[in-house]
């Protein structure tokens, strides 16, 4: 994933800021409690395509 992709991207739900989790290959909003996925280095910023996190991942 581009570095200078994740310093722009944001939550396209609350604006506020991603945690990329690389092994996982899933950008966090723990505000929001959704994983975006990232495919062929492509973030996936649809709601619906969001997974819901878990309590453990907050």
């Amino acid at each position: 994933m581009d570095a200078k992709l994740l310093d722009i991207l944001v939550c396209p739900l609350c604006k506020g800021e991603l945690l990329y989790k690389k092994p996982e290959q899933e950008l966090i909003c723990k505000p929001c409690r959704l994983a975006f996925a990232v495919k062929d280095g492509i973030p996936v910023m649809l709601e619906e395509e969001a997974r819901p996190l878990t309590p453990e991942e907050y």
